[in-house]
């Protein structure tokens, strides 16, 4: 397998009440694509500030991002927002479902947001609900829906415009264990049949022995385990 993303010296600080903070330092990593590699450590230690730095919804202070060998953190605005909306799917630990629309409305919607044609929204969705297993739950709206469901709708979503990589912050934080394994069983059987690269975040580590990789971060480093 050939890395898809992979960073270079990627550092990230914040300014805080005069205070300088190091959120991200050195950081070289290769996520391979076709895998599902989980990001862990606790919280504050870097994990949510490179995932937004390798979905391009940041960039590094210092160091760079490659997504299939081309520098992304040296692109346009509008470069970075064509990336996003052509390669890259994300999931976040809030769901941020619309609550008056269906499942089905939900995702159509975000394949309209995507620039995707009317004609072809509607059987886009439902193929994506079918694929997570919620063929007969399409029509229900996120309120008649468990937290698991809902957060597969979120995944549906994100899988809709066929991007090439998911990317998923704490998917299952909100979610008891076992709702969560089932999620992360859906990542594992999206990779193995769709192809798909999946990057998530997590602190739990019942999650991680489904992972084909697993980078764990410390205080803004990588650090060997």
């Amino acid at each position: 397998m050939s890395a898809i993303i992979r960073t270079q010296d990627l550092c990230r600080s914040f300014q805080s009440g005069g205070e300088t903070i190091r959120a991200l330092k050195n950081v070289n990593i290769e996520i391979q694509e076709k895998s599902l590699t989980m990001l862990k450590g606790r919280s504050g230690s870097g994990k949510t500030t490179l995932i937004n730095l390798l979905g391009a919804l940041d960039r590094p202070t210092k160091g760079k991002v490659f997504f299939h060998d081309r520098e992304i953190t040296a692109l346009s605005e509008r470069k970075r927002d064509e990336l996003r909306r052509r390669d890259i799917g994300f999931v976040f630990q809030s769901v941020a479902l619309i609550s008056m629309m269906s499942a089905l409305e939900n995702v159509e919607f975000g394949l309209r947001v995507a620039g995707v044609p009317a004609k072809d929204r509607k059987k886009r969705a439902e193929e994506c609900l079918t694929l997570v297993g919620l063929y007969k739950r399409m029509h229900h709206r996120p309120h008649e829906m468990s937290g698991g469901e809902q957060q597969r709708v979120a995944i549906a979503r994100a899988l809709a415009h066929k991007p090439k990589v998911i990317i998923a912050d704490e998917p299952t934080g909100e979610l008891d264990t076992h709702t969560g394994l089932q999620v992360v069983k859906l990542f594992r059987n999206l990779v193995e049949r769709e192809g798909i690269t999946i990057i998530m975040t997590t602190h739990d580590p019942s999650m991680v022995e489904l992972a084909d990789n697993v980078i764990t971060l410390d205080d803004g480093e990588v650090v060997n385990e």
